[in-house]
């Protein structure tokens, strides 16, 4: 259809598996680290790279996967394509224009497939996962590909480490002939304690989400239960464009698939499904209570991250973004300090800073969406102060970036250059400004700001006027598109 063509996919295809990483969501439980601006899936909470680095890096063996693609949304599309860029890795990078829940993406990634192999084995990853051995996890892929290959939808099954509510189970049934997979007997939800306690001792597995599948079973099992989610995936397929290096699925034909998991949508009513056991570390950072778990810690139990100070504290996870954050005397908490926001919450309970960010998003209040540092292709801005009638910008352009050409009805701007060589346009004239150099730009000029270096631009933005928000901005021309 778009990035590759047919023989190119069946070549590439025929022995390999085809891996997809699913990449929406916001990750509301990891506020106020993880916002829609910056999801947890693209910050490096564990390390030098962000999970979405680590899952793309997992499925990097070319003897084993073909090249993958990823499923997300528009808001962070260049964050990942500069991740992608920042491992070596091309992929196919589909965006969902609204976000139909992991049934709908599935369909999307199900459909890509078939549309050049109908048999091309597909692999499903969630982007927030940690599996620090990856030997393990590629020997559990191909395992579960004869399984696959023989028309089950497999899932990897996590041998439970100890009882927890967190997580769905699976019970395995009979073996599948000639492999090391199971038959599943059963689902069963995220547990109470007691059976979460049960179902361990019964031999119950944790269900980690991935999936493998043989494309054209999957596009059956969805005609045979959901066969609006299939026909709004095919239409935003058919419908989809190119815009730059991206897939830009139609949103229309999306919009109409209902919003439900794969798991209710499918694998809780397949008679098909399959599940591989394995035993490998396996996290699901989906709240701060998980990273904690999942994170290096010190003698006292305490996960730390910046600028940290502790006294006599235990089992806590405290990260701090720039700010001196001390926490003394407190046993199994989180405290995450930004400059915008500070969270302090029991460990246990973290899984309800979900529901303070929908209360937050219902009074409108903007640290419940966006950083004071905001992503763009070209670099990031970041908010110093804001009055009545001015704002203070801290502005970083990449090597080679540039904003769009634009102008503003209601405010005027101040750009001293701090750092680098500032290419600066405004209405016809062009010039370089230089660190320590300033220029102005009146209400109503056309304008532009490149960097034109080998090192970073940075200048400090000062905005005057009667309004000084972002859709004061009228583009005439833009490099990425929008």
């Amino acid at each position: 259809m778009f990035a590759v063509a047919r023989e190119t996919f069946l070549e590439d295809h025929t022995h390999r598996i085809f891996p997809v990483i699913l990449c929406g969501g916001s990750g509301t439980r990891l506020w106020p680290a993880s916002r829609d601006s910056m999801p947890k899936q693209f910050m490096d909470l564990l390390g030098p790279y962000s999970t979405f680095q680590m899952a793309v890096q997992r499925v990097a063996e070319p003897s084993v996967f073909s090249r993958p693609a990823v499923i997300m949304s528009d808001a962070a599309r260049f964050i990942a394509a500069e991740q992608l860029a920042q491992i070596g890795v091309d992929a196919d990078i589909l965006l969902e224009p609204v976000q139909r829940d992991s049934a709908a993406a599935v369909a999307v990634a199900a459909c890509y497939a078939a549309g050049r192999d109908p048999t091309a084995i597909v692999l499903i990853l969630a982007s927030d996962h940690v599996i620090d051995d990856v030997t393990s996890f590629v020997a559990s892929c191909e395992a579960a590909v004869d399984p696959a290959r023989q028309g089950h939808i497999m899932t990897l099954g996590m041998v439970p480490q100890h009882p927890t509510t967190s997580y769905g189970y699976i019970l395995p049934g009979e073996p599948i002939a000639r492999t090391a997979a199971f038959e599943v007997e059963r689902f069963a939800e995220k547990p109470d304690k007691a059976s979460a306690e049960r179902y361990v001792g019964q031999g119950f597995l944790w269900n980690s989400g991935n999936l493998m599948f043989r494309a054209d079973v999957m596009l059956e099992e969805l005609e045979r239960f959901e066969p609006a989610i299939l026909t709004a995936a095919r239409q935003a397929l058919e419908q989809a464009v190119i815009d730059l290096d991206f897939i830009r699925l139609h949103e229309e034909s999306l919009r109409h698939a209902p919003k439900i998991s794969i798991d209710r949508a499918v694998m809780e009513r397949t008679k098909r499904a399959g599940v591989v056991p394995v035993a490998f570390s396996w996290a699901d950072i989906g709240t701060w209570d998980a990273l904690w778990g999942a994170s290096p810690r010190d003698a006292a139990g305490n996960c730390i991250r910046g600028d940290v100070e502790m006294v006599g504290s235990r089992n806590s996870l405290v990260h701090s973004d720039n700010i001196l954050t001390a926490v003394v005397g407190l046993e199994d908490v989180v405290v995450v300090a930004k400059p915008d926001a500070v969270l302090l919450a029991s460990r246990r309970s973290s899984e309800l800073v979900k529901g303070l960010v929908a209360t937050l998003r219902v009074r409108q209040r903007p640290e419940a969406r966006d950083h004071i540092r905001v992503y763009r292709p070209w670099g990031w801005y970041q908010r110093i102060d804001r009055g009545s009638r001015f704002q203070v910008k801290h502005i970083m352009v990449k090597p080679g970036g540039r904003l769009s050409l634009q102008k503003h009805h209601h405010r005027a701007e101040h750009w001293v250059v701090v750092h680098g060589v500032a290419e600066v346009t405004v209405d016809d004239s062009i010039s370089l400004v230089h660190e320590n150099q300033s220029v102005y730009i009146p209400i109503g000029a056309r304008h532009r700001l490149g960097n034109p270096g080998h090192i970073p631009l940075e200048i400090i933005e000062v905005q005057v006027g009667s309004y000084t928000g972002e859709d004061d901005i009228i583009r005439f021309e833009d490099d990425y598109g929008r």
